[in-house]
């Protein structure tokens, strides 16, 4: 589904030149879900984005995020 949608999006907005340069998605992709109580703390979180990233890379922060919600993963496949 993530792959789909994804494809999906990138098409439009090349073809409908809806930003200033290509666009591409990274390579991969991870999915959280998040409670329906929290959809402004996630509008906020992606409106500050770069701002936060700035201060703490993705690489950074995905793992903050999978020891904190206790998901175990080997990062030797998170980068590739």
């Amino acid at each position: 589904m993530v792959e789909a949608i994804k494809g999906s999006s990138s098409r439009l907005l090349n073809a409908q030149k809806m930003i200033a340069k290509h666009f591409a998605w990274q390579a991969g992709y991870g999915a959280f879900s998040v409670s329906e109580s929290q959809i402004s703390t996630v509008v906020h979180y992606i409106e500050e984005q770069e701002k936060h990233h700035s201060k703490m890379t993705f690489q950074d922060e995905l793992i903050s995020l999978l020891k904190k919600h206790n998901i175990e993963f080997d990062e030797r496949y998170l980068w590739t």
